[in-house]
């Protein structure tokens, strides 16, 4: 059967028809299941990398860091994540376990090899720097899309890439660092290549996530390179990952408070 294609002016009546309400309300429903998407997106069961954590800003060469990262998918909004670093002397050792559960529940622990210590992170401190870079441990946790209101604000290119173009803000605002986050998606991928960061008293992003380099490993599309800038001092952390490897199976046993001060059972599965 052939489709008929609607004219400019049936478009504008069918919108009429529909009046502003329902108009919204499609608007909404298309924005969160665009949100939806993105946090479904196929990822695998686990997932493991190597990277080069880099530090850059004005006045001081560039600092550099190793690290492993693992992470486990347990379903139903759990997910939980391991970063440990390698590389150099006075960062070696130093872990972070991120456990998210459902909803806005989630427990973080950071390792410190030189206090042979495990401490619990507040979730007072969501707005704190990971060992002095521009990520937030917020940005190392997980963000339900029912956490946020979701709208969009039309297509924009990144690059060459058409991107759709969605702002999502807190529902609760005392539950995030952030009072919007503005996310540039591509529809292939479900990446963001772009995201900026806003905060309270302030009409301009405080902080700009790009990603730099996409690629596809063992069928998931993996971000290989990106940037964090801080739009305020011009403070940018790179992270580039050097090697990634998907669905070996990690055991659970890895992701503990008791396992995150002795790091010689995750070896095996770093790539």
């Amino acid at each position: 059967m052939q489709m008929r294609q609607l004219t400019a002016p049936a478009l504008i009546v069918g919108a009429l028809l529909l009046g502003p309400c329902e108009t919204g309300i499609a608007e909404t429903d298309a924005a969160r299941k665009l949100a939806q998407a993105v946090y479904d997106a196929p990822n695998g069961d686990d997932f493991a990398s190597r990277a080069v954590m880099t530090l850059t800003e004005k006045g001081r060469s560039a600092r550099k860091r190793e690290m492993y990262t693992l992470r486990l998918d347990r379903g139903e909004g759990e997910r939980w994540s391991l970063t440990r670093f390698t590389k150099p002397s006075d960062i070696k050792g130093v872990g972070l376990l991120t456990k998210d559960y459902p909803g806005d529940s989630n427990d973080q622990w950071l390792y410190l090899p030189a206090l042979d210590r495990v401490r619990r992170v507040s979730s007072s401190r969501k707005g704190g720097r990971f060992v002095g870079s521009d990520l937030f441990f917020e940005d190392l946790r997980d963000r339900e899309v029912d956490m946020d209101r979701h709208r969009l604000a039309g297509e924009e290119k990144v690059g060459k890439m058409t991107t759709k173009v969605l702002v999502s803000e807190p529902v609760d605002p005392e539950n995030s660092v952030y009072t919007k986050r503005i996310s540039w998606i591509h529809p292939k991928t479900l990446i963001p290549l772009r995201v900026d960061l806003y905060q309270r008293r302030s009409d301009k992003p405080v902080k700009r996530l790009r990603v730099k380099r996409i690629k596809r490993i063992q069928g998931f599309w993996t971000v290989l390179d990106s940037t964090m800038t801080d739009l305020k001092t011009g403070h940018v952390t790179r992270i580039t990952q050097t090697a990634v490897k998907y669905n070996q199976k990690i055991p659970e046993r890895l992701f503990t408070s008791q396992a995150l001060a002795d790091d010689s059972a995750e070896a095996r599965y770093r790539p």
